[in-house]
Order: structure tokens, then sequence, then C-alpha cells
């Protein structure tokens, strides 16, 4: 069997001025992403606007559904019943730690199953999962998985 390489591609369009100064441009961009357009801009606080999503935001959103998509992969082939996730995740930028980047990313996974499974079994494949969590290996940011069990009735 041969080796299978993943591509993914997007569009980035920005148009605008920056003769001003950084105070004066506009940060709105349009992405392009799987036949989807996104309305993006920066952070608020990098001039952005807050009615439009920013690149941390996407960063933090890509992180949550790549452990979601992993969890219920290792769950499926564990034969646990998993009939709910959600996620209330938080990424961090610390301007006083330089280099300014993203340094932390906390997920915080409420996980709904069925039937009896001792917490330390679901525990241990939310750890499983996040070890094969494609985006989080692609990170240098702390990835921090506190996670909340709760059993469906």
């Amino acid at each position: 069997m041969g080796v299978t390489t993943h591509d993914y591609t997007a569009t980035l369009a920005w148009e605008g001025s920056t003769a001003l100064g950084y105070e004066h441009y506009d940060r709105g961009h349009a992405a392009g992403v799987g036949g989807e357009q996104l309305e993006l801009s920066a952070d608020p606080s990098f001039g952005g606007d807050p009615a439009r999503l920013n690149p941390e935001q996407l960063l933090l959103a890509a992180a949550s559904s790549c452990q979601l998509l992993s969890f219920l992969a290792v769950a499926a082939r564990a034969r646990l019943d998993v009939v709910g996730y959600r996620d209330a995740a938080q990424a961090v930028m610390d301007e006083a730690d330089p280099p300014l980047r993203v340094g932390r990313i906390t997920l915080r996974p409420e996980v709904t199953v069925r039937g009896d499974v001792p917490d330390s079994r679901i525990h241990h494949l939310l750890e499983v999962a996040h070890r094969q969590c494609f985006v989080a290996r692609s990170l240098t940011s702390e990835v921090v998985i506190e996670a909340t069990v709760v059993r469906a009735t």
C-alpha cells in the first residue's frame, strides 16, 4: 500500500492601504476554505473588527474540533456509547511572555456517555485522543484537557 498525503488549501484576499500607518489600515479580509467564505479580521486588541472571527479564534476552534473528532473515533473503536460532547475551550496569548503567541489552549470537554463505564476509562480515552489529534500534535502551544464526565439518563 502506498503512502497517502493529505493536502489542504485555502485562499486569502485583502485590499486596502497601509500608507497612513499601523493605526489606520483595515484588518478585514476574506478567506476561502473548502468552498466556504469566511470574513475575518484581527483580534480587536490589534485593531480588528470584533464582529468578525480572528485567526486566534480559528486556531482554538481547530484544536477543539480535532479533539472532538479524535475522541469520537477512539470511543467508537472502544465501543463506548458517547451521546453528547460539549467544549468550553479557551486560548491564552500572554503579551508579557514573549514571543507573542497562543501559549496555552485549554479544552474543557463535557462528555456524556451511556452505560457503566468507569470515569477513569473515559479520561484515558480522552488522553489517547489527544495524542492522536493532528492539530494538537502540530502546535507548539501547551494543550490541556480538563474533562467532565456526565452520565446519560
